[in-house]
């Protein structure tokens, strides 16, 4: 494990796709880690869609990732849980959910390939419970879920040596990951 945050570079990674409900999960997380720390030169916060091998680069340039994702472990919808390391490949490919989890599986094989794989992975995934709300929001168990996976992301973090602050002021539009009206607050928590 890195012993500080000066030897490695890192990539705190949301997947998904915030069209089909749960699915949003990671970039929901993501978003959400973004708007509420400030984090080290070193750290990259990316809000990774549905990029698929698109993302092999970002991973090529990293020596710890953790990614927040929506996974389907055969749990109670909005469980929480986290595999690490040798584990994440094998998890993202467990059941195919949508395009951009056998995509992302394929990124890390393509790292590995290249011999720029992290060497530290951490995968926080969320049981869904709804993938076929087409525009829909997040459903009230899996958003419940993304303050943990927010904590579990730092507790992780600090393991590797990385120090996040919490954010003293708002984070300005300008900086936020997701524009357009797409971000979390504008899409999917405006009033009915």
């Amino acid at each position: 494990m890195p012993t500080s945050s000066q030897e490695s570079r890192v990539l705190v990674l949301g997947i998904g796709n915030i069209l089909w409900a749960d699915e949003g999960f990671g970039v929901r997380a993501v978003e959400e880690f973004h708007r509420r720390y400030a984090v080290p030169d070193n750290v990259t916060i990316l809000d990774g869609g549905t990029q698929g091998l698109y993302l092999v680069n970002y991973l090529e340039e990293a020596d710890c990732l953790i990614v927040f994702d929506a996974i389907d472990y055969g749990l109670e919808p909005g469980r929480l849980k986290l595999v690490r390391d040798d584990e994440v490949p094998r998890f993202t490919g467990a059941k195919k959910m949508s395009l951009h989890q056998t995509g992302f599986q394929e990124v890390i094989s393509a790292a590995d390939l290249l011999g720029r794989c992290p060497k530290h992975l951490a995968l926080i995934g969320c049981q869904p419970l709804d993938l076929e709300d087409w525009g829909g929001p997040l459903t009230q168990p899996v958003r419940d879920q993304i303050a943990p996976a927010i904590a579990l992301a730092c507790e992780v973090l600090a393991g590797w040596g990385v120090a996040v602050t919490p954010r003293s002021e708002p984070l300005p539009a300008s900086e936020r990951l997701l524009a357009n009206d797409i971000d979390h607050l504008s899409y999917e928590m405006r009033p009915a």
